[in-house]
């Protein structure tokens, strides 16, 4: 009699976890791939979230070696696809750059990250 209670709550509470993990905008994946190294500067950074996020309170921002933002400060929701965030960047010099974002999804949970990308000479 114990056995089913034990695997009923057990399942309950997995089922719950699920639901939690499914609440939140998780980073997907981005262009430039996180940790990759490019040849090419890259005209924008993409980064793309589990689910879609709130424009107003949802940013990208991105940082050289020495920590100087280097963005043009436009980062944006694309209006095709909410679950991207875009910003546009100048012509970048070789070199390690560092990527930090901040999304609201829309259930209004919070995550944040950051990750790095290098140009090669």
């Amino acid at each position: 009699m114990l056995r089913p209670l034990v695997g009923l709550l057990a399942f309950a509470c997995a089922a719950g976890l699920a639901i939690h993990a499914d609440a939140h905008a998780f980073l997907d994946h981005a262009m430039p791939a996180v940790g990759s190294t490019i040849h090419t500067p890259p005209p924008q950074v993409k980064v793309w979230f589990t689910q879609r996020i709130e424009p107003a309170f949802s940013a990208v921002q991105v940082f050289d070696a020495g920590g100087k933002r280097v963005d043009k400060a436009d980062a944006r929701v694309d209006l095709a696809d909410p679950t991207l965030l875009v910003v546009t960047l100048p012509r970048l010099a070789p070199g390690t750059y560092r990527v930090k974002w901040r999304v609201l999804s829309i259930d209004s949970h919070a995550t944040e990250g950051d990750f790095r990308f290098e140009i090669a000479p």
